[in-house]
């Protein structure tokens, strides 16, 4: 590594002790933008990378909230607002047990990169807290959205930063925030969340757009070779929103989708998974995976393993970060996949990363293959701001547009550098240069 960026590095990893997640994605982008730093010597004198490390603000407070049985909790809540320089701080909220300041910080950082690849104006943010939505009742889960949005609500607007949903936070989830924020601030801000209901202010084919997406970039990824997503087996990883609807994007395209799974194991259903039945369990029921082998005869459910192994040519982790390690990828490589697309948040690990690269099996980053959520975020907002609806075709059209544009500027990006073919450099230095050069117009700040 360059001396300058090594020492970048080493600052980062001094000033942000224990976060192994956020270390991680600093690295990787670190890594990636090397070549580019090299031959632009602006970005180096104003200090760009090292700014953009530093979040422009971190907020962390206390949320507590009573159970139905009126015993009283507490939970940590986040909002790290990570970079502006393109527009209002925008990114997703997560409530998991695993959530804490390494976690969310590595999202944001890396929603920087995501969010400025999709050409919308929208700046790079995170937040979320250790709260556990799984087993609480409606009442308990509302309590907790109201107590969380009762500090946030101060540091979030339409023109400032702009929460969505993530892992644990869904519909249910934005409405009480959203209900909580016109509360105390008296006003109907629709642009203030987006992922709200569509009969009041959200959008036709945000539920539907990160799963969407990701599919999109793995069928653009094939039209480079020429082929197609038709007639091919994927294995999915994960059950919610995102591998839910990339299940049935990838089904409505021609392939055979027959793996999906949760925290507790995985099924294989070699006849196809069935995505209304899914729908049923996860959506409407709440509730595990393994209940759908029970309703399926062609399924398997296989316990505490996850999706990796079965003969497919595709891979679309969509679960959760470092999912997928060196022994997993390796299973997948015997399985017969040829193209990985990362339908969540970083969920190869860098030692899987590089083992993909060396085994030439396409990979493509969550940065860039799951942005369709934040993407369809920004259409919300628009619409938001026209106090207008588009029709789910309108938005569909503009999705996939924006994943083809995305697609191909990482390609472009990556030749410019010497690195053909390789999304995760195109990736990081297409986004890093769109940040870095509203940075420098915008001065020292």
């Amino acid at each position: 590594m360059d001396a300058l960026l090594e020492k970048i590095y080493r600052d980062s990893l001094h000033r942000n002790g224990a976060q192994p997640e956020f270390q991680q994605a600093v690295s990787e982008v670190i890594t990636s933008i090397e070549p580019l730093l090299t031959t632009r010597p602006e970005y180096r004198d104003a200090a760009i990378l090292e700014r953009m490390i530093e979040p422009e603000r971190q907020i962390m407070f206390r949320v507590a909230w009573q159970d139905d049985a009126g015993k009283v909790h507490v939970n940590r809540g986040y909002r790290i607002e990570f970079n502006s320089a393109l527009g209002p701080y925008k990114g997703g909220l997560r409530f998991h047990p695993t959530v804490n300041l390494s976690v969310i910080k590595f999202l944001g950082f890396e929603q920087i990169f995501k969010n400025a690849l999709t050409g919308q104006q929208i700046g790079g943010a995170k937040g979320g807290s250790d709260f556990d939505p799984h087993g609480k009742s409606n009442a308990e889960i509302m309590r907790f959205c109201q107590a969380f949005m009762t500090e946030l609500y101060r540091h979030i607007g339409p023109n400032t930063d702009v929460p969505a949903g993530d892992i644990g936070v869904g519909g249910r989830e934005i409405g009480y925030l959203y209900g909580q924020y016109k509360r105390i601030t008296n006003r109907f801000d629709a642009g203030v969340l987006t992922g709200k209901g569509t009969n009041w202010g959200g959008s036709l084919a945000r539920t539907e757009a990160t799963g969407y997406g990701t599919v999109l970039f793995a069928q653009n990824m094939l039209q480079t070779q020429g082929q197609s997503l038709d007639g091919k087996t994927v294995a999915i990883s994960g059950s919610g929103n995102v591998a839910i609807y990339a299940a049935q994007k990838a089904q409505n395209l021609g392939a055979n989708v027959v793996t999906v799974s949760d925290s507790g194991g995985s099924v294989f259903d070699p006849e196809g998974i069935d995505v209304a039945l899914l729908q049923q369990i996860k959506e409407v029921e709440r509730g595990r995976i393994s209940e759908y082998a029970s309703r399926r005869r062609s399924a398997e459910y296989r316990e505490g393993a996850k999706p990796w192994g079965v003969p497919a040519q595709i891979a679309l982790p969509c679960a959760t970060q470092n999912e997928v390690d060196l022994d997993d990828f390796s299973q997948m490589v015997d399985g017969g996949v040829e193209l990985i697309a990362e339908g969540a948040n970083m969920p190869l690990t860098h030692a899987a990363i590089e083992a993909a690269k060396e085994s030439h099996v396409m990979y493509a980053p969550g940065k860039a293959a799951n942005a369709g959520g934040v993407a369809t975020s920004a259409l919300e907002m628009q619409q938001n701001a026209g106090m207008a609806q588009w029709p789910f075709e309108v938005v569909e059209e503009k999705l996939e547009a924006i994943m083809a544009d995305i697609h191909n500027t990482c390609l472009e990006a990556a030749e410019e550098v010497g690195k053909p073919g390789d999304y995760q450099v195109g990736a990081n230095i297409a986004g890093f240069k769109k940040v870095a050069q509203a940075m420098l117009d915008q001065g020292i700040m």
